[in-house]
């Protein structure tokens, strides 16, 4: 090969190269937009159920996907994200996701949050068993304590089932640092203390 045939090899390589960090960037910086943007829908909507309460403790059965309906926060690994309804991949690369079909925090059941591993809940590879974990809504804070962790494969949809108590699942992709998409799901399984 010649010295020219390498030389644009090079380029494309280099132009290849800056066009992936470009995009990459570009997605993480909304990210933190979409993160900023529901941070302030939920202060509003906080302000607006201390003006009026609602009659119902809970959040209502029907939200729109893309609506901003909490924040779930890990203090011990210094660790916080806003949670849209919803767990497209559009909404999963603003924050976590609720998952449409699980409960509500405050109601019974099963209530399933899920983000990406390199993203939102990458710093879930270091949570323990005991560690706290906060859920904040509109409708009040629940905090729960981490009974279990565990790798299952993708096809095991019985953790996103409903629970006859109440109980917090999230959901990630495994291993963390795999490159591609991940051949199976890191679960943490959380029961509530208080709330």
């Amino acid at each position: 090969m010649t010295r020219r045939g390498l030389r644009r090899i090079e380029y494309s390589l280099l132009a290849a190269g800056l066009a992936i960090l470009g995009y990459c960037g570009a997605e993480l910086l909304n990210s933190h937009i979409q993160q900023a943007r529901g941070a302030r829908e939920l202060d509003r909507q906080l302000d607006q159920v201390r003006r009026n309460p609602p009659a119902v403790s809970v959040a209502p059965a029907a939200i729109a996907d893309g609506t901003p309906v909490g924040e779930v926060e890990v203090p011990k690994l210094h660790f916080s994200a806003v949670v849209f309804q919803g767990t497209s991949d559009g909404i999963l690369a603003q924050g976590v996701g609720h998952l449409d079909a699980s409960a509500f925090p405050g109601q019974a059941g099963n209530v399933v949050l899920a983000a990406h591993r390199d993203t939102f809940f990458r710093g879930l590879r270091n949570i323990r068993r005991g560690d706290l974990v906060q859920v904040t809504t509109p409708y009040g804070m629940r905090t729960y304590a981490v009974d279990l962790t565990e790798v299952v494969k993708p096809t095991e949809t019985s953790v996103m089932a409903r629970t006859a108590t109440p109980t917090l699942t999230l959901i990630t992709c495994y291993p963390f640092y795999y490159v591609g998409h991940a051949p199976k799901r890191f679960i943490v399984r959380a029961r509530p203390i208080s709330g």
